[in-house]
């Protein structure tokens, strides 16, 4: 016969032995030796010092100790079954909590997407999401305060410590202009044709915006006007006081009365849009994480050349 497994706790035994008056018949019931029951209780009543049963000629009857332990040991179980139950839930998917971080762009399709995917599979798995810049996400990641993470690090920086980037796609970025300028509706255009345009930006810094793969490559914009929402930018587009750059998975969500044009491929700038983990993620963040792969494949544009 089997010994006490790790799951079984002493309280566990306690209760089989109260409930059959005897060492032997708890044993029975719970498929082990009798000799292993009885090491089980007795380190119970070594860990609690008390004697726990009355040994009697024939079986055993809780002590007065013993009564006294039976409605913790009896709370001690249930708390152990719930436990159990959601620790399962974890690894089947069944319950248990994601936290989801991503920045701005990425909730116009990417996220929400494969969300709703990841909703309709795992109904018990509770989802929270939080937007805010990628530098905050990857610090929340290697802290410990969320799962996964869609963010748009760096080109060639390096993980923070304690954060595994998995790449999802190189997104193009595109030209948003009002409707009645000349270069809208034209097939691409080159980013020198609009250096004398004024860009709208949302900070001082190009290096910390959209712009910081063109000026990596050369390109100094002329900025006067800074818009931190998107719904100001193109507000500030559609009324032609100047251009701004707009990423191709946010492309279905920009206001009819802007015209998105194309930059030419030979200096469109891309930028690298990848999941953060931790080294070892969760089931939850994993299940996740092959959901954004799958969605990120069906949105990356097709080159048009």
């Amino acid at each position: 016969m089997p010994t006490p497994h790790a799951s079984q706790s002493l309280y566990e035994v306690f209760l089989a032995v109260a409930r059959a008056g005897s060492f032997t018949a708890a044993a029975r019931a719970l498929g082990y030796t009798q000799s292993a029951v009885s090491r089980q209780i007795q380190a119970l009543e070594d860990e609690t010092g008390a004697a726990l049963f009355e040994r009697l000629p024939r079986g055993v009857r809780l002590s007065e100790a013993g009564r006294v332990l039976l409605p913790h040991a009896e709370a001690v179980r249930d708390r152990l079954a719930l436990a159990r139950a959601e620790l399962a839930a974890l690894r089947t998917l069944d319950g248990g909590l994601l936290r989801l971080g991503a920045f701005a762009s990425a909730g116009a399709a990417l996220v929400p997407r494969a969300q709703a995917v990841f909703r309709a599979r795992h109904p018990g798995v509770v989802v929270t999401r939080v937007e805010g810049p990628s530098v905050k996400h990857l610090r929340l990641v290697a802290a410990g305060e969320e799962d996964l993470a869609v963010v748009s690090p760096a080109t060639g920086g390096a993980a923070p410590e304690g954060v595994t980037l998995h790449h999802l796609l190189d997104e193009p970025l595109l030209v948003a202009l009002e409707r009645g300028h000349p270069h809208a509706g034209r097939r691409d255009v080159r980013l020198a044709e609009l250096a004398d345009e004024e860009w709208i930006v949302a900070n001082e810094r190009l290096e910390d915006t959209l712009f910081r793969p063109a000026v990596a490559a050369g390109f100094r914009p002329r900025t006067g006007l800074l818009a931190l929402d998107w719904i100001a930018k193109l507000g500030a587009v559609a009324a032609g006081l100047g251009v701004t750059l707009v990423p191709a998975l946010a492309a279905a969500s920009v206001r009819p009365d802007v015209a998105l044009v194309t930059i030419h491929p030979d200096d469109v700038p891309y930028r690298r849009i990848c999941a953060a983990t931790p080294p070892v993620p969760t089931v939850a963040a994993t299940a996740f994480l092959r959901l954004l792969h799958e969605t990120a494949q069906e949105l990356t544009p097709t080159p048009r050349y």
